[in-house]
């Protein structure tokens, strides 16, 4: 998907159900990497209950799915959310109903700019080449995320 020069919320929420729908996923974020306090800044949503929209609005880098990659600058999977005991997933991430889940790193080079993620109703592995896909994907973006 090509984006505009200076994205608006509904330009990232088309790129975001256009990357869930390529893996066939019923949630997404993106969020963009603030150096000020060194959180994770919701742009955009999709399939996240109402509930949880206060608690992703701004995720510390290390916490969470997303904060974990973007801490790490690699793919972080959850085969199960649902049963994961790892750690990763912050309390209450099991409310989305998500099972398979998958957050990269939104880099310009070695530059954080976000994370994106994803997730699947079902218990599901990714790939290789899916996470190579969504990596791809989100160096795509990772100029326009950052103002």
């Amino acid at each position: 998907m090509i984006l505009p020069s200076n994205p608006s919320s509904d330009d990232w929420s088309r790129f975001l159900e256009s990357t869930a729908a390529e893996f066939g996923c019923v949630t997404g974020t993106l969020h963009r990497f603030d150096p000020a306090d060194q959180h994770l800044k919701l742009v955009a949503q999709m399939g996240i209950p109402p509930q949880l929209m206060p608690v992703i609005q701004s995720i510390p880098i290390g916490k969470g799915i997303a904060g974990a990659a973007a801490e790490r600058r690699q793919p972080v999977e959850l085969c199960n959310l649902q049963t994961d005991t790892s750690g990763v997933a912050r309390e209450g991430a099991k409310q989305t109903q998500v099972q398979g889940s998958l957050a990269v790193p939104v880099l310009d080079g070695e530059r954080l700019c976000g994370a994106l993620g994803i997730g699947k109703r079902e218990a599901y592995d990714f790939n290789e080449a899916e996470k190579q896909r969504l990596m791809a994907l989100a160096a795509e973006i990772a100029s326009a995320l950052v103002p």
